[in-house]
Parts: structure tokens; C-alpha cells; sequence
């Protein structure tokens, strides 16, 4: 059991029978009453956000989570299949459980989460940014590079990200897995 007022973000509790990981919190001391604690809690296997606001002092069943690196081997129909990277054992993990799989690739090192009291995983999250190649897109033209204008491109996943004019066809570039912008040209 904890406290309202030790949720931070990341934090697993299980509430209503459902196991919620906090992603967003905040302490509010409203000029009359008590100090309360506002929290943005995402549903782990729904990925359903809620608003939830308890008062400090309430008391939460706490959920024992691990983080463990895991790397993604291939696709088997809607699962993903993934390796321990410390037990080399195979597990096989849901679409809808995977942070940012739109931009995973073979061999990419993925964190996944496991409760650790059954064993269960609970989701995977790809790190917040990716180097992936772009596979096609528009030729940039000279002297495009002080405008905000963005184009299409198809990047080495099957995904469309809007990038620079000045990026080229078979550029490498980093991109942000948890929206999918573009952040920057990566020189080989």
C-alpha cells in the first residue's frame, strides 16, 4: 500500500480491479479544504486515460513492476515477438501494449514491463527517439532550408512522418516515437 501523495509518474497501482500506470500528477491546495493529488492514470490494457483526484493521506494498492530490456525479433499475426535479453526466453507481446510499434524495427531493444507477482507483462515502450531510414520521399529543393514547410516521407517501418524539404530520400533522421515528429538529420 502507498499514499496519494507518493504517485509519481510511472507509478503502478490497481484500482478497480485494473492495473493503472500514473502519467501525469499534481498536487493542488485549493485555498479551502484539504490538499488533494490530481493524477492522469492510463489503463494498461485498455490504454483508457482517466482523471483521478484522491485526497492526501488515501491509501492505494501499489503494484510491483520490472523493467527488463527486450529485443524484438519478428511479428507472428497481431503479437510481437520479443527475446529477454538476460534469459534469452521468448515472449510474445500484443500490438495494442506497445508504445510507439509503428516504428519499430528487427532488432530494436525495446523496455517491457512486468508485474512481478504473477509474471505477467503489462506493456512496451520503445525509447522516446529512433533512428530509422527514409525509403521515399520528394526531392528537396536548394534554398528550402529557412522556411517551416514540411513534406511526406515514408520511413523504413511503412510509416509517413512530415520532414524538412531539404531531407533526401535515404537519409538517416531521428524521430520521437511518442507522436512521431521529426527531430533531426544524422550524419553517417
Amino acid at each position: 500500500m502507498i499514499n496519494s501523495q507518493e504517485i509519481k509518474i510511472g507509478t503502478c497501482i490497481r484500482l478497480d480491479n485494473q492495473i493503472y500506470t500514473c502519467i501525469d500528477f499534481q498536487h493542488v491546495k485549493p485555498g479551502k479544504g484539504n490538499t488533494v493529488m490530481r493524477t492522469k492514470l492510463k489503463n494498461v490494457t485498455t490504454g483508457r486515460v482517466l482523471d483521478r483526484t484522491f485526497q492526501i493521506g488515501f491509501k492505494l494498492e501499489d503494484v510491483r513492476i520490472e523493467r527488463r530490456p527486450y529485443q524484438y525479433l519478428y511479428q507472428d499475426g497481431e503479437d510481437y515477438i520479443f527475446m529477454n535479453q538476460e534469459t534469452f526466453e521468448q515472449a510474445p507481446i500484443a500490438k495494442e501494449a506497445i508504445t510507439g510499434v509503428a516504428f519499430m524495427k528487427e532488432s530494436d531493444i525495446v523496455e517491457v514491463v512486468t508485474d512481478t507477482t504473477d509474471g505477467t507483462v503489462l506493456f512496451a515502450e520503445m525509447p522516446v527517439k529512433t533512428v530509422l531510414r527514409i525509403t521515399h520521399s520528394e526531392p528537396g529543393i536548394k534554398g528550402d532550408t529557412a522556411t517551416n514547410a514540411t513534406k511526406p516521407a515514408t520511413l523504413e517501418t511503412g510509416v509517413e512522418v512530415r520532414v524538412p524539404l531539404f531531407i533526401n530520400e535515404g537519409e538517416l533522421i531521428q524521430v520521437d516515437t511518442r507522436d512521431g515528429s521529426y527531430l533531426q538529420r544524422i550524419k553517417e
